[in-house]
């Protein structure tokens, strides 16, 4: 027996919904698993991140075939093309902090002991 296949536009709804009760969940969670939490949303293979610049490159390609012919202003496909060469760079920096997120999700709770000094935060991008 096939499974139905579901409407895509209450799809894209129940993510987003779900998304949106993950980031609520997230603000609550103590340190460790809402690092645990982190480092699976952007895990580079099968985080939610990435997934959705995959969706966004996706789209980015229909919305080029859709301008070529004529149906879709050449201004959405630029803007989708944008948006998913911006996630892409996105991606590949926090990629590089993945195998850091990844460690201390790993590892047991840390035991009461000197905690290390906060990072600045930083405002600027790296090209």
């Amino acid at each position: 027996m096939s499974h139905p296949t579901p409407d895509p536009i209450a799809l894209a709804d129940d993510i987003a919904s779900q998304l949106g009760r993950l980031a609520s969940q997230l603000a609550q969670l103590p340190p460790a698993q809402a690092t645990r939490v982190i480092a699976r949303v952007l895990d580079p293979d099968n985080g939610v991140f990435g997934r959705i610049t995959q969706l966004v490159i996706t789209g980015s390609r229909f919305a080029e075939n859709q301008a070529e012919r004529g149906t879709l202003p050449a201004q959405v496909w630029l803007a989708l093309g944008r948006a998913a060469n911006e996630l892409n760079d996105i991606a590949l920096d926090l990629d590089e902090h993945h195998v850091t997120l990844r460690h201390l999700a790993n590892q047991p709770a840390l035991t009461a002991g000197k905690p290390s000094a906060p990072a600045s935060p930083v405002f600027g991008r790296r090209r």
